[in-house]
């Protein structure tokens, strides 16, 4: 009222600050369309919201989440490690609290699985390590510094929190090398930067232009970038950013239009909007009856296929597995009256639609026509295997790297299975031959591959591990393979863990910051593998003319042989030319008092 003093927010006698938001509560009534138009909700609720540093705020009688004792060792520590004194000056006050709040929720991050990267929940985590960093190099930190702050952490919250305590290397390991690789660029950066806004004026606009070159050359988070304009009371071009981020998307979909993928796109998009789901029998079989709902040929839809023509065909119902989930689609044979149509590859370009790509060999298929679908039954059986082996392969590196080891990506075919995931140094090779031996443990044990359907909040009480980033209707498939693996999935696996046979790792490497692969191979593949290998080693061991069993140590023998005849070689060489020097020197006539 009129005897209490300040304004309305916004306004120069507003005096907002003298109050602190303890609580908030938040009634959800109507849900508002892109029209505007509102509609009450089947279920209204209230959101309540407090949090345990608000709390902690109230309890301990200061007006700052930052001034409880949650925060303050972090503080503290961030401060000695900076040499800074905490409460003298503002801006190094917020500094200091950037720290103590960011080493916190990388720290979590990285524990729960989260790596930097450059989409989704690794790029969140990519732009508070940067903004960290960036507040360090504020309080004079010119070297690696950020995860040296882990310890403080982990010494304060890691008895409430033990898997932090276990995570504390892997989390300072993660920090240093992100740190370590935006210093690369930061200076470079930070440069530009500076050149761009030395000569604004207090209010100017920092170009888009400068702002994109930023986030896309230099690694710059745009809300880096909105930090410093802050600092420096300068605003954003964002339309200018945002038409130089347009421009980029344009030359990408002009480069991606001209392979012809836009047309194509469209015919199924078009054909998904009025035809009904694929159904798919694949589960249970390799063959079985379907009715030609459409054709596709050139990027078009048509009535009919001739002999040679290179198509697609959508059937109401197929055992064909369209590819998704890292899973390569089925290959295989349509078959009608004389017609012959070799399925080369299986899609699902929109989600519900299989789509059997390939060639009509021989006769002619139209619309509506029953065909007989068949699997390529070897293939089907070979990628069931790596399917499975994926599945145990990700339980393996779970159980001997640590729980942070989430699925990045997979690529399951018949002819081998490659698994990326999150790890930030490479495995040794005495952690593959443990991986590698507890998969061949469990399929030794040969337990039955279990697959049921469940309402996805069963399948998670269960325990079944979803992969983030994936979505997932209200039932779900889960792949339960004894008590070594319970995921959901949708693709198609072994019935019991011994059909795999054997279980072969090829290769590992990185792909990306943070990202491991392994490819490998499983059953009659594996099986190939190890004979060729074998043959390779009889060879290797029949030029030296040594049992296999004898060969490291016949080729070390050998190549140490080697070393000291090059040592030999050299010293020979060396005392030629000294002969030949002596030899020289004693041929040489005085001409003038001086040997010539």
């Amino acid at each position: 009222g009129p005897h209490i003093p300040g304004g309305p927010p916004g306004s120069p006698e507003a005096d907002g600050d003298r109050y602190i938001e303890i609580w908030n509560l938040v009634f959800m009534q109507f849900d508002r369309d892109s029209n505007g138009a509102l509609t009450p909700l089947p279920k209204p609720s209230v959101d309540t919201g407090m949090g345990l540093e608000r709390l902690a705020a109230v309890l301990q009688g200061v007006h700052n989440n930052y001034d409880t004792d949650l925060f303050k060792p972090l503080i503290a520590a961030a401060a000695q490690l900076c040499g800074k004194a905490y409460g003298r000056d503002m801006a190094t006050d917020i500094s200091l609290r950037v720290l103590a709040d960011h080493i916190r929720a990388c720290s979590f991050l990285i524990t729960d699985g989260v790596l930097p990267a450059n989409e989704g929940r690794g790029y969140v985590l990519r732009r508070i390590i940067r903004r960290a960093v960036r507040h360090g190099r504020k309080l004079g930190m010119e070297t690696v510094f950020f995860h040296q702050l882990v310890a403080p952490l982990v010494a304060e919250m890691g008895s409430a929190f033990p898997e932090l305590t276990r995570a504390q290397r892997e989390v300072e390991r993660a920090l240093e090398r992100e740190e370590t690789r935006f210093r690369e660029t930061l200076e470079r950066g930070l440069s530009l930067l500076e050149e761009a806004i030395a000569g604004l004026a207090a209010g100017a606009a920092i170009p888009g232009e400068i702002i994109f070159r930023l986030a896309d050359t230099f690694g710059f988070p745009v809300d880096l970038t909105a930090d410093i304009a802050r600092e420096r009371d300068l605003i954003m071009d964002m339309g200018g950013y945002e038409a130089a981020m347009a421009t980029q998307r344009s030359r990408s979909r002009a480069a991606w239009a001209g392979s012809g993928e836009i047309k194509t796109e469209r015919v199924y998009h078009d054909l998904a909007m009025r035809l009904p789901a694929t159904g798919f029998t694949g589960y249970t079989a390799c063959a079985g009856e379907g009715k030609i709902l459409a054709l596709i040929r050139d990027g078009e839809e048509v009535a009919f296929l001739e002999a040679g023509d290179v198509g697609a065909v959508i059937l109401d119902r197929t055992p064909f597995y369209g590819e998704s989930g890292g899973q390569a689609g089925d290959r295989g044979e349509l078959q009608s009256d004389g017609a012959l149509f070799a399925v080369t590859d299986t899609q699902k370009p929109m989600g519900h639609l299989h789509v059997h790509l390939g060639r009509l060999t021989s006769g002619r298929l139209q619309v509506g026509d029953a065909v007989l679908a068949g699997v390529d039954e070897v293939g089907r059986r070979a990628t069931a295997a790596h399917h499975s082996a994926t599945h145990l392969l990700h339980a393996a590196l779970r159980n001997v790297l640590g729980s942070h080891v989430q699925q990045k990506g997979s690529l399951v075919n018949p002819e081998r299975l490659r698994f990326d995931f999150s790890q930030p140094e490479p495995v040794t090779a005495a952690q593959l031959r443990e991986i590698e031996r507890v998969v061949n443990a469990a399929i030794r044990n040969n337990v039955g591959a279990e697959t049921r359907v469940l309402p996805i909040a069963e399948a998670q009480a269960l325990g079944a591990m979803a992969l983030f980033g994936e979505k997932y209707g209200d039932e779900v498939r889960v792949v339960r393979m004894g008590d070594f693996s319970m995921e959901l999935c949708g693709g198609t696996h072994v019935e019991a863990l011994g059909d795999m046979g054997v279980f072969k790792i090829l290769s590992e490497s990185g792909v990306a910051a943070g990202i491991r692969r392994i490819e490998a191979v499983a059953g009659a593949v594996a099986l190939d593998v190890i004979q060729r290998d074998e043959e390779r080693l009889q060879a290797a061991a029949g030029l030296l003319k040594v049992a296999p069993a004898e060969l490291d140590q016949r080729l070390a023998q050998t190549l140490e042989r080697l070393r000291q005849l090059e040592k030999d070689l050299e010293k020979a060489k060396r005392d030629e030319a000294a002969r030949a020097g002596a030899d020289l020197a004693a041929q040489a006539e005085d001409v003038g008092g001086v040997p010539v």
